[in-house]
């Protein structure tokens, strides 16, 4: 059996998340809540052999392919999601002198645009209920800024545009009526109390014209540091590696799949993806939730409660019984739990089919509780390992979260014999 962790009293070690994650370097260029921790990944990396390489099959912000980049150590990095391989790619990219200065021009040429009050119509995706996100004003404003984006797309590198996309996403999301003070992205409350820079401000061109200001000028600044890597960043899904992967090639996988807490990336990356063009509707975006680890956004849950597991168990002890504790407050959430647990048996097998002899793993997991029941998630991914042949499986307290005082954050290791 997997040696289990205990839940000692410890600290909620803040470096350890997203709050370490400076927000005037690549790794702070846009802000995910459940984004995990720069510092844990560069000791996990800096601990490697020269040579080594090192997968992540969740991306994510594509934050430990950031910091391998940094260190000249060779990643892979794999998602579902086209949004966030995106991001992975652009803020792992090399950017030459010639795409910063065009970057630069073209940042200008949009403050100027804006800043006179003319030029083209807004441009408005399709987000439902948009007018909840941003006031009309401002709303107004950011859709001349995306169509005056879209206008420097005809002559600038795609490196060049993909900076200003970014720096678009930061003066979006931070004029946004949304709040990050809990564990996911909420709204803010009509109290008049929210947002006091837009109440105060008589002229909101000029606001969305700072704030754009402001973004450029960080992005481009940090785009301008030196990597000494080059990620890969593949398309696929984490229960079919093999697909996209090589087989017996990784000596390090460091990641950080979804917690099963129905947190939905897509929810969370709803304003950026249709923004960008990667969503026009919602019906799309339940279905990407649905194909991935953990989705409940939209169709996701209804296709949930129409899914049957299959017969193959879930190689951990007392599983049966937490579902049905589980099932006594909700069969949909039991369901949601079953088949968490089913896709992650999945990827772990074919996890071991990438890893190669004598290689590690570090799976950053967070326990959950629903209800009164709490579900070991660390010890469960320790049982997956150990039984498609992982070695020297064990989990280790990393710090508190911010949530329940049961919840703890896990480092879940072994080795590949």
């Amino acid at each position: 059996m997997p040696s289990k962790a205990t839940a000692p009293a410890i600290e909620r070690r803040d470096h350890l998340t997203h709050r370490g994650n400076c927000k005037h370097t690549r790794y702070g260029w846009l802000r995910l809540t459940p984004a995990f921790s720069v510092h844990l990944i560069r000791d996990l990396v800096e601990a490697l052999p020269v040579g080594a390489s090192v997968l992540d099959p969740f991306c994510g912000t594509g934050t430990t392919a950031l910091v391998c980049a940094d260190e000249g150590v060779y990643c892979e990095t794999s998602d579902i999601n086209p949004f966030l391989l995106w991001l992975a790619s652009a803020k792992t990219a090399h950017y030459s002198a010639a795409e910063i200065e065009e970057a630069r021009t073209a940042a200008a040429r949009v403050s100027r645009e804006l800043s006179t009050g003319n030029g083209h119509a807004p441009w408005l995706p399709p987000l439902f209920q948009i007018e909840k996100w941003w006031d009309p004003p401002i709303l107004r404003e950011l859709g001349r800024t995306r169509a005056f984006i879209e206008d420097e797309s005809k002559t600038i590198s795609s490196r060049g545009l993909n900076l200003l996309k970014i720096s678009f996403c930061r003066s979006m999301i931070e004029l946004a009526n949304v709040s990050f003070g809990h564990q996911s992205m909420s709204f803010k409350q009509p109290d008049g109390h929210g947002q006091m820079e837009l109440v105060l401000s008589t002229n909101q061109t000029e606001l969305v014209a700072r704030k754009w200001r402001e973004a450029t000028d960080s992005i481009i600044k940090a785009a301008q540091s030196s990597l000494k890597a080059s990620p890969r960043c593949v398309h696929c899904d984490a229960r079919n590696l093999t697909s996209g992967l090589q087989r017996d090639f990784f000596d390090c996988v460091i990641t950080s799949p979804p917690y099963p807490n129905r947190m939905s990336y897509i929810r969370e990356l709803r304003p950026y993806m249709y923004w960008l063009g990667y969503l026009e509707d919602a019906r799309k975006a339940g279905e990407l939730d649905w194909e991935a680890i953990g989705g409940t956004w939209g169709c996701a849950t209804s296709n949930l409660s129409k899914w049957e597991p299959p017969e193959r168990e879930i190689p951990f002890s007392g599983f049966s019984s937490i579902l049905n504790r589980i099932s006594k407050s909700s069969s949909l959430l039991s369901r949601y739990v079953h088949k968490y647990f089913c896709d992650m048996t999945l990827h772990v097998r074919e996890l071991s089919h990438v890893v190669k002899p004598g290689g590690s793993i570090h799976y950053i997991v967070g326990n959950s509780k629903f209800y009164d029941v709490l579900l070991p998630v660390e010890q469960i991914f320790a049982s997956m390992f150990e039984e498609v042949g992982f070695t020297q499986v064990k989990s280790t307290v990393i710090r508190k979260r911010t949530s329940k005082r049961e919840l703890f954050e896990y480092d879940v290791t072994g080795r590949k014999p």
